[in-house]
């Protein structure tokens, strides 16, 4: 059985989304997402103006004359939501942690796709994979796909990007739109991304503390890592501990920014200090002008 206040949660959450899914995101999303694929149909015969680099070669030397592939607009799409529940996600110093609006982006993009008749599938990873709930439609499964992300109690601490793309690459074997949804802590994943972003639209959706990014001064300061458990003890009104520690974190998002960039990645850039809301819609629109 599922306890009474996941199934609350379900419901708050269900009720939150359904107005900015009405309101917002179904056109936004219907524009940039519907229809990118093609899927091979059948092969005919070869026709006068068709376009040669669509023969078959194979099934035109077998039946001794030219005969073309043909391909249809797919009619609906497959999202996947590969969401990395590690104990970073943990961690919040404003109104939310960082895994409470994972879920909520979450739920947001899954009934955004339902409404546009898609397939909604989930991955939830740390440093392995923790659960897979394959990719179905209907409001039903979506309500599933939520009461996962609620309910899950993770095995694994850290994080590995790797792993979860590879796994990713296994058993999607359709184009999907992939929104990997982390605070990418993780070791070099470079290679399983290319993998992944050339077979899929992979969207990389980054979350964000503003503690992470600049100390406050308020004296000695015990941090723990919540994925490795190390613990160090920080001056914080010593203005030049403050600065190495948002130097750095500025440094590794830009190797970051770098990175993704590189392999065409979108990135979607999320704090718990603000609006989940408005980076979306900023997002769904710049993908709607590149493709229109």
């Amino acid at each position: 059985m599922i306890p009474k206040d996941i199934l609350k949660k379900v419901k708050r959450i269900e009720i939150q989304t359904r107005g900015l899914v009405n309101d917002v995101f179904s056109g936004e999303y219907h524009s940039v997402f519907k229809g990118r694929g093609m899927e091979f149909s059948e092969v005919r015969e070869y026709q006068f103006g068709d376009d040669i680099r669509s023969i078959d070669w194979n099934v035109s030397a077998r039946m001794g004359h030219p005969f073309v592939k043909v391909f249809e607009e797919e009619r609906e799409l497959t999202v996947m939501l590969v969401v990395d529940v590690s104990s970073s996600g943990n961690f919040g110093t404003v109104e939310q942690m960082k895994g409470q609006i994972a879920i909520e982006i979450c739920a947001l993009l899954a009934f955004s796709a339902i409404k546009n008749n898609d397939k909604v599938g989930l991955i939830i990873f740390t440093d392995r994979i923790e659960k897979f709930v394959p990719p179905k439609k209907g409001k039903s499964h979506v309500l599933r796909v939520l009461r996962e992300l609620l309910y899950h109690e993770p095995e694994g601490k850290g994080t590995d990007i790797s792993m979860a793309l590879e796994y990713l690459s296994r058993v999607a074997t359709r184009r999907a739109v992939v929104f990997l949804v982390s605070d990418f802590i993780s070791e070099d994943y470079r290679k399983a991304m290319q993998i992944a972003n050339r077979r899929h639209d992979l969207v990389a959706i980054t979350i964000t503390d503003p503690r992470e990014r600049e100390l406050a001064n308020v004296g000695l300061m015990e941090l723990e890592d919540a994925e490795t458990g190390e613990v160090i003890l920080l001056d914080t009104t010593d203005g030049e501990t403050r600065r190495m520690f948002s130097t750095e974190f500025t440094a590794a998002k830009d190797t970051r920014d770098k990175l993704l960039r590189s392999m065409n990645v979108d990135t979607i850039d999320i704090g718990t200090d603000g609006s989940y809301i408005d980076p979306l819609i900023r997002f769904f629109r710049m993908r709607a002008k590149r493709f229109h």
